[in-house]
């Protein structure tokens, strides 16, 4: 699990094939359950790991199959949920890690 000392998910080590984005929620336990239910109807996404307060997946490419992780954690004394999408290859993912990740926003906000 690559959560720091600090209990948070690593920060983007290169911006431009990463996101890392914290939300805000009154019931983070409700939005961690859907976000998890819809991060892992995403397609041609495996569940990689899964706990109280963590997931991990790995989301592939329609085409290429390349493989981005996407990490979720709910840190409920903060009452936050920190969603972290990065690409394993390339120094540039073209924008699709920040497209799943609002995405994944608007639809939990729905």
């Amino acid at each position: 699990m690559p959560i720091t000392k600090e209990g948070t998910l690593s920060a983007c080590t290169m911006p431009s094939n990463c996101v890392l984005v914290e939300w805000e929620f009154g019931n983070v336990n409700q939005a961690y359950d859907k976000l998890i239910k819809i991060s892992s109807s995403l397609p041609r996404t495996e569940v990689l790991e899964q706990t109280n307060n963590y997931w991990h997946g790995l989301c592939r490419s329609l085409i290429f199959r390349f493989p981005d992780d996407l990490e979720i954690l709910k840190i409920p004394r903060k009452g936050v949920i920190q969603v972290r999408s990065s690409s394993r290859i390339g120094a540039s993912d073209l924008g699709v890690n920040q497209n799943r990740v609002n995405k994944l926003y608007k639809e939990l906000t729905k």
